[in-house]
């Protein structure tokens, strides 16, 4: 059976009741059993999880063999550019803390596969109690651009060591929040393209970025974007 992104997240908000269940992590070596009480591991074994309730569910799917990028399941494993699925997990007591990808990796591929841009994001907000009962507080389906924002001094919310920009980080994109979410895929390429030119290490590319994403995207889908300005949108954006 073939699902789509979005079909995946029906079925298990509607039909298996997902928010409605509860959980555990159990370890086991020798003759030792624990229950895992560590919030820090639900995210990653959540993604193991949903990996197992495909397979259960005899969904199609084939996982992807680079960890570093999104997506990391190929719902349709004939056509790995369309329905590419990437799951993430964060304590919903807490903001999310996950990366969305290295920002010098996904500005390159995002020119050379600008079907990178409609990886759906099915993202679990998760609940761990004192002993060790996992719940799913709430599950989104997302595009980048839903979950991405900016930040003061930069037109993308980023993970920065010392001076040096490492991963892009996501927004608050559920409540109240002082820097909003994109609003659309135009305003966020417009984003990535500031944040080429305000980065040292991709600063001689700027020139040309904006006009081979546009060209390798027309190329792809046949249609030209309107990129604006980041200068003429940011005041949306950054407080």
């Amino acid at each position: 059976m073939r699902l789509s992104a979005q079909e995946v997240y029906d079925k298990l908000v509607q039909e298996d009741k997902i928010l409605e269940l509860q959980g555990q992590i159990k370890f086991f070596l020798g003759d030792v059993d624990i229950i895992v009480k560590q919030k820090d591991v639900v995210g990653n074994i959540i993604q193991e999880w949903l990996q197992g309730w495909l397979d259960k569910r005899s969904i199609e799917y084939a996982p992807s063999e680079n960890t570093q990028m999104p997506p990391d399941f190929f719902l349709n494993p004939d056509d790995r550019t369309k329905n590419l699925l990437e799951v993430k997990a964060f304590n919903r007591s807490a903001s999310p803390g996950f990366d969305i990808a290295d920002f010098r990796m996904y500005e390159e591929e995002i020119i050379d596969k600008p079907y990178m841009l409609d990886v759906d994001y099915l993202i679990f907000g998760y609940d761990m109690s004192d002993d060790g009962i996992v719940t799913i507080r709430d599950l989104w389906i997302k595009k980048v651009w839903q979950i991405t924002r900016s930040m003061e001094k930069w037109a993308l919310n980023l993970q920065i060591k010392q001076d040096v920009v490492h991963k892009i980080r996501p927004a608050v994109w559920y409540g109240n929040s002082k820097y909003p979410t994109f609003e659309c895929l135009e305003d966020f390429i417009s984003a990535v393209e500031e944040t080429v030119y305000q980065n040292p290490k991709t600063h001689e590319s700027a020139s040309s970025w904006k006009r081979n994403f546009i060209k390798a995207y027309e190329k792809f889908y046949g249609v030209k974007l309107s990129i604006p300005r980041w200068d003429d949108i940011a005041d949306k954006y950054q407080k």
